[in-house]
């Protein structure tokens, strides 16, 4: 599975994925700064899943028109220390997502 990881995410959470999940980011893609709606087009064809804090998307987007899935992680904040608890879960929802859905994650 292909997995992107937002650029409002550390890019060190990269190192908490499952062995699996071949995942790079935003910035490696020099996609940084897009729109929502273009950053979903442009991933939608390379990826499977998104991961990001961007609680907006799913309100910002009609999800269910893109082949991706997106989960959608709720911590403290973006530090890498806040959102490490979320990690387990993470890896088990990217198992679970489907295109056009959403699953959100929680690291509390």
């Amino acid at each position: 599975m292909h997995v992107l990881l937002d650029e409002n995410l550390d890019w060190r959470l990269v190192r908490y994925f499952d062995a699996d999940f071949q995942v790079t980011t935003v910035s490696r893609q020099r996609w940084q700064g897009m729109r929502n709606g273009e950053l979903l087009n442009r991933a939608a064809v390379v990826f499977d899943a998104l991961v990001t804090m961007d609680r907006g998307i799913e309100y910002q987007q009609n999800l269910r028109k893109y082949t991706i899935g997106v989960i959608l992680i709720s911590a403290k904040s973006n530090r890498i220390e806040d959102i490490r608890p979320a990690m387990l879960r993470v890896n088990e929802a990217l198992r679970e997502v489907q295109p056009g859905h959403v699953i959100h994650v929680s690291a509390s």
